[in-house]
């Protein structure tokens, strides 16, 4: 039983979940702050990881559908991939194909109980915010082959996920939370960016089109990873300059370096796929690499990059609004 739910967690990608909790963290921390729903904020966390969740598994099951339609498809070939995330449970015969639908469905299910109870106590202005995401969630996988997952990231992540919590802990929406949302926004799309660059042959291999693809080589399309990096860096500053926050929100560039350190280590990457940074203090925590060192090590840094920055940016949020 233990190593059935062990499956379903893996196969949910439960690792990505920080992700989805410290962008939470940081309107969360806003919203309390400025005398939100403490309770209604923590269940509207569940909430969100239960789409995330959602969204991974259905994902993994409209690729593996699209994977065997392929006539030239071996499942063996597959599976020695560096990109050992994807799909690996189903193809390996660890969960059954149907199991991963129900389990997609069933995380929906339980987010659609939340956004009801968010809909009956908050009022109407909670079923735009609940169509925005579900509609991104079921649609993500055709939206990563075509170029726009970056984008839906960014509108689940950003303007979805901020209004979202703020609407169901104050009852109110501000266009504040959109501009609050950019800098937390762009260091999440880093890294979704980050997976889509070392999955530069893989996505070419089946047909998936990405803004890193779109370039010539995986080294090329650095320089969207270095404009991102620039961005998350200065977006802070619209912050001030809509007295949003003050001057403590800038605790966010005590993660510069890891962000060049990040940066470096793709450059490495780009040039040799197998190799493995040296593992420092800074880079951890560091979990099962799945069989993936070169990968999840990258996948890793940039996941701690993300919660080192909403860390700070949420110490920043308690500090200058108090």
């Amino acid at each position: 039983m233990l190593n059935k739910i062990t499956i379903l967690l893996e196969a949910s990608r439960i690792f990505s979940l920080p992700m989805t909790i410290m962008s939470w963290l940081v309107i969360f921390t806003y919203s309390a702050v400025t005398a939100g729903n403490i309770k209604y904020g923590l269940l509207a966390l569940i909430g969100l990881c239960l789409a995330h969740l959602a969204t991974n598994v259905l994902d993994d099951y409209f690729d593996y559908k699209s994977l065997t339609k392929q006539k030239d498809f071996d499942e063996k070939e597959y599976l020695q991939n560096a990109q050992k995330t994807k799909c690996r449970h189903i193809i390996s015969g660890a969960i059954r194909e149907g199991d991963v639908l129900i389990l997609g469905f069933a995380y929906l299910f339980f987010a659609g109980l939340i956004g009801l109870f968010f809909l009956i106590k908050c009022g109407i202005g909670v079923l735009y915010f609940a169509l925005a995401g579900g509609i991104i969630a079921i649609s993500y996988s055709f939206l990563s082959k075509i170029r726009l997952s970056e984008l839906a990231v960014a509108a689940a992540y950003g303007p979805a996920l901020f209004g979202g919590v703020y609407y169901v802990m104050t009852k109110t929406f501000s266009w504040e939370i959109i501009l609050l949302s950019i800098p937390s926004m762009i260091v999440t799309v880093i890294l979704l960016y980050i997976h889509t660059v070392m999955d530069f042959d893989f996505d070419l291999n089946e047909k998936h089109n990405t803004i890193a693809n779109s370039f010539n080589s995986q080294l090329d399309s650095l320089i969207v990873l270095k404009w991102l990096l620039i961005s998350a860096y200065i977006s802070p500053v619209i912050l001030c300059i809509f007295d949003i926050l003050d001057w403590q929100v800038f605790l966010v560039w005590i993660t510069i370096p890891l962000a060049v350190d990040l940066y470096k280590s793709m450059v490495e990457y780009s040039i040799d796929s197998d190799s493995i940074p040296e593992h420092k203090w800074y880079h951890f925590p560091m979990e099962n690499m799945m069989g993936a060192p070169a990968f999840m090590t990258r996948m890793f840094q940039s996941r701690n990059l993300m919660i080192y920055y909403s860390l700070l940016l949420s110490i920043a949020i308690v500090s200058g609004l108090n």
